[in-house]
């Protein structure tokens, strides 16, 4: 009786060991985080493990590893460690369909588990930019489109022109597990848009070092811009002078055509022509006239005029009036003239309005003072119009202590 009663308590103090040992045991895992194609490590730890085997599961509840004992045929599923303390499995070349919950089960009385999320990051493909028309003419309104596969989470679009980063109107679209992005990109075509490049770029946490990226490079065509630059500010009998015909243009508006005063180059052995510079080797006076240099391409046809005045070379050229501005004009005749024609003219115009408001307030003026009488006394007897003559007037005079006033009115 004795012996069955110390049995009892032996068997209940290991029991209470045991329970006590379980309650203390608790595995411990991670989630895990990949992106598509690489290797996700599994780990699942206990710490003072009495030699009670770990498994690992996948989300749809099969066993993968059951110690060191494989379980699932999947050739991308490795053994990494196994002991009493751990259990670590390697899934190699990892697709999105290996994403979810996984288990790593402690098997004590009763069952312990621990759960690891496994996330798989969709790398996204490389972008394509659709919608350039090549080439695109100077005015036309265009949209360009950016578009990647494959992201998860969903991929974020930038677009650059040149390095400048500009905004585009993004969408997003849900494709099975991944996400397919746009992005839109208007313009209102014109010249300065000729070579630049605008690029969009992919921004992904699965893209660690150099992003994906597509460029394309604008090509616009428009009509040609001219401009004549001149080699001298003040030309001079003698000298030799050089006119360039500063074309702009896509297609480049090849070659140009050169005419004076409406007409023919009537020099050609003085005046060269060489391409888009016209040369005169000596100037005289008979180079006098209007320049026209014009440019033209399947676009359009530009023109634009140079005034040519030769000095005599002994006329002083006054230095303040030099002008180091190639493309300045304004100090050349006859357009200087004419501008300075325009300030006499200008100068008249005040002269005679200050005239003519003199001249109408001489006029008020007087007209003001007509219009006001004037009076003054005289000394006539009163009556001596009547008198016979001189001495009888007298005579009356004497007789009156009081003169008259006679009034006289300005008219």
């Amino acid at each position: 009786m004795i012996l069955k009663h110390h049995l009892i308590l032996t068997l209940c103090a290991v029991y209470g060991i045991l329970i006590k040992g379980s309650l203390g045991q608790q595995p411990l895992v991670q989630n895990v985080t990949v992106t598509e194609g690489e290797t996700a490590n599994m780990t699942c730890r206990v710490d003072h493990n009495d030699q009670t085997s770990l498994q690992w599961s996948n989300p749809a509840q099969q066993t993968l590893f059951f110690g060191d004992k494989k379980a699932l045929r999947d050739h991308r599923i490795e053994l990494v460690r196994a002991s009493w303390s751990e259990l670590t499995i390697s899934i190699n070349e990892v697709t999105l369909a290996d994403e979810g919950m996984y288990t790593c089960s402690l098997f004590t009385m009763p069952v312990k588990t621990a759960k690891a999320y496994l996330t798989v990051l969709g790398v996204p493909e490389k972008p394509e930019i659709d919608g350039l028309t090549k080439p695109a003419l100077e005015g036309d309104e265009i949209t360009l489109t950016c578009m990647t596969h494959g992201s998860k989470p969903a991929a974020d679009l930038r677009w650059f022109r040149n390095e400048k980063e500009i905004k585009g109107a993004k969408e997003v679209n849900a494709s099975g597990r991944t996400f397919t992005v746009t992005s839109s990109l208007q313009l209102l075509v014109d010249r300065n848009d000729d070579g630049v490049a605008y690029t969009c770029k992919v921004d992904h946490v699965a893209l660690t070092q150099t992003p994906q990226q597509a460029t394309e490079v604008l090509e616009v065509h428009y009509a040609p811009r001219v401009v004549i630059t001149h080699s001298l500010t003040f030309p001079q009998e003698g000298q030799y002078m050089k006119l360039e015909c500063v074309s702009q243009g896509n297609p480049s508006p090849d070659p140009v055509l050169w005419t004076k005063d409406g007409g023919d180059l009537p020099d050609l052995d003085r005046m060269i022509v060489e391409g888009r510079e016209l040369t005169f080797t000596a100037l005289n006076k008979t180079d006098n006239g209007t320049y026209r240099c014009e440019a033209s391409n399947h676009l359009g046809t530009s023109s634009a005029e140079y005034v040519l005045y030769v000095y005599d070379n002994t006329d002083p050229i006054d230095p303040h009036l030099a002008s180091s501005d190639p493309t300045n004009t304004s100090h050349r005749d006859p357009n200087a003239m004419g501008q300075h024609g325009t300030d006499h003219a200008l100068i008249g115009g005040v002269v005679a309005v200050v005239v003519f408001v003199t001249l109408c307030l001489i006029i008020v003026l007087g007209r003001y003072l007509a219009r006001h009488k004037g009076t003054y006394l005289t000394n006539e007897a009163k009556g001596a119009d009547d008198a016979p003559d001189a001495d009888t007037a007298i005579i009356n005079a004497e007789g009156n202590t009081h003169a008259e006033e006679k009034k006289e009115y300005f008219i």
